[in-house]
């Protein structure tokens, strides 16, 4: 396989260990590695969103972890713009480049192109997304398809993100997320990319995920956390995504126990793997899929 020309990218759940795999990768093929995963570009969550360890950061060059502030908003866009700098900057020093991450929607734009949907005012933002948590998902989708019939098929009834996004679009543009998708141009070939997709049998990350959660508390997450805390940003702010902060909070404010703190986390990580691996079911289905096994044969191939 002539991997000069190739972009390696490796997505997966998450607790599936697509760090690890990239690192090795990156290792063999003198790679450089860079994030895709939209948490863990900010630098004041380092524990609470998994980053790689300053060991495995100091082993092969890193790029796009740590480096915004969660007071700046990071769209998309940004990412996409990053991302292909530095894929430009590895193979001008004839390296390769191994992108890993969760986030699929940056994996997308990389590989489709980025749909140049005019931006959407945040007040409708805010509307949709307070409707969205009124009437629940599943209402909330079944309005949607009233107004999108082409979200049918397209986007699963348990992906919150996505529905909420169509919502904003037909709503504002008067067209669907669909048609705008029509529009797009990739900026790279399709034939460039070697698309790795690593997972587990169910209980196996199920176990994997409840040993993170288990290192994160000694790593100093509820430390982490209260750090956070203390820069009062709204509520509503993107990066209280991160699975963890809103349970550590409750256990700060001594609402929960250590024993249903950990609990919570390990419950919300599982359907966060869940909703992770339905997405890349309907968006991923020309990605190879590996096992741990699979996948330690395929880079001995490598």
């Amino acid at each position: 396989m002539d991997l000069k020309s190739k972009i390696i990218l490796i997505s997966g759940p998450t607790a599936s260990g697509k760090s690890k795999a990239a690192l090795k990768i990156a290792k063999k093929l003198n790679g450089e590695i860079i994030n895709a995963d939209s948490m863990q570009v900010y630098k004041e969550l380092n524990v609470m969103t998994a980053r790689p360890s300053k060991t495995d950061l100091n082993k092969i060059n890193h790029h796009l972890y740590g480096f915004r502030s969660v007071k700046k908003e990071f769209s998309l866009g940004d990412w996409l713009k990053l991302a292909k700098k530095n894929i430009k900057k590895i193979r001008d020093k004839n390296k390769i480049p191994v992108l890993v991450g969760g986030t699929g929607l940056y994996f997308k734009a990389l590989t489709d192109g980025l749909v140049k949907i005019p931006k959407i005012p945040i007040p409708i933002r805010n509307k949709i997304r307070r409707m969205q948590n009124k009437l629940g998902q599943k209402k909330f989708y079944l309005k949607l398809l009233k107004i999108d019939p082409l979200v049918k098929n397209k986007i699963d009834l348990t992906d919150v993100q996505r529905s909420i996004r169509a919502y904003e679009v037909i709503s504002f543009t008067k067209k669907s997320v669909f048609d705008w998708y029509t529009k797009t141009q990739p900026s790279f070939k399709k034939n460039q990319f070697i698309k790795i997709y690593v997972d587990y049998p169910k209980d196996e990350l199920i176990n994997k995920i409840s040993k993170r959660v288990d290192q994160m508390m000694k790593d100093g997450a509820i430390k982490e956390v209260k750090d956070f805390l203390k820069l009062n940003l709204k509520s509503d702010s993107n990066i209280f995504k991160v699975i963890g902060i809103r349970e550590i909070k409750d256990f700060i404010e001594k609402k929960t126990s250590m024993h249903d703190l950990k609990l919570n986390i390990v419950i919300k990580t599982r359907q966060y793997a869940k909703r992770q691996r339905t997405w890349s079911r309907g968006q991923m289905s020309d990605w190879q899929k590996f096992d741990a096994e699979a996948l330690s044969k395929f880079i001995k191939k490598l």
